[in-house]
Order: structure tokens, then sequence, then C-alpha cells
């Protein structure tokens, strides 16, 4: 399967003040969450952003809401995503087939995200260098799992690469910029 830009949306689940610095490696977890997003607003990619329980666990991270001058979230309390009605509904009405999946924790919120986008039919990419659990066995059989469901796994320069597809213009000259 080849990810292709106009099929695709994103969606970043629970990155948020009180989970970030819980989880391994979480600065380096933070700045590829950040490239990340930054491509996908240079490729005009949609992005769906989520919240856990956000009066326990804070807001998106600042560094994360502030790439964005109309940040929204969707509040949620279950652990999937799909589990979260306006999830669903914003992720149809984008009317897009493929979904990237970033966000945290990976053997819980994302993992079952994962395996329900794929239920209900969705060409999941993970990019695995933007999810990350408090401990890195967790993420470790998270990732063998979600392949085994269906998903693909991914790095964030190769997502980006992969959605550019060719060499050339304003928008590979960003995009080579911001993963140099």
């Amino acid at each position: 399967m080849r990810i292709n830009a106009e099929h695709t949306a994103a969606l970043i689940i629970d990155v948020q003040e009180r989970l970030l610095p819980a989880m391994s490696e979480n600065g380096q977890l933070l700045a590829n969450t950040i490239k990340l997003l930054k491509g996908l607003q240079i490729l005009e990619i949609p992005s769906v952003f989520t919240q856990q329980y956000t009066r326990g666990l804070g807001d998106t991270v600042a560094e994360v809401k502030g790439l964005y001058s109309d940040f929204e979230f969707t509040e949620k309390t279950t652990f999937s995503c799909c589990g979260e009605p306006a999830v669903d509904v914003k992720l149809n009405q984008l009317g897009k087939n493929t979904v990237i999946v970033a966000g945290i924790e990976s053997h819980v919120c994302v993992l079952q995200t994962v395996t329900d986008l794929v239920d209900l039919g969705f060409e999941v990419v993970v990019a695995v260098d933007c999810i990350a659990s408090r401990h890195p066995f967790d993420k470790k059989y998270a990732l063998k799992r979600m392949m085994k469901e269906g998903a693909t796994l991914s790095t964030t320069e190769s997502i980006l690469f992969e959605l550019l597809g060719k060499a050339g213009g304003d928008k590979f000259k960003a995009i080579s910029a911001l993963v140099k």
C-alpha cells in the first residue's frame, strides 16, 4: 500500500501535559511528533486531535497546540478513539481512507484505536517514532500486535516523503529542510 496525500488524514492521540512526561524517550517523541505535524501542514493533510480525560490528564501540550491557530480537540474517555462518536464523525467528514496515527500510549489508546480503524476499513499507518509508552517493552509488543492486525508501520521521514511523492518544488524544499 502506498500512502497518497489526497486520501490521507492524521489522528493524533492524547499528547497531553500529564501523559507526555511519563513516556519513555518523551523528548524525542515530542520532537518527532512536531516534525510530523509540521510536515502534514506543509502537505495540507488534515489532523484530528484527541484528549483523554482532560480534567485529569491536562491539555494537549503547548508545543503541539501552538502549531495551529485554530487548534481543536475531541474529548474522550474511551481508550479507543473510535469509541468516541465525535471522532468517528470527524474522520468520516474528511472522507479519507488512510489514517496516519501518532500519540500515546502505544499499548492502550493507540493500539485499541489502530485495531478499530483497521476493522472499520481504514488503511492505517502508524508513525512508530511518534508513539510511546511508559515502558519500551509495552511499545514493542503493541507494535507487533498492530502489524498483526493489519496496520502499516513507518517513520516520520518516510511518511512525509511518501506523501510528497516527488522531488522539486516548494513543498519538497520545506519537507527537506524540516527533516534535516
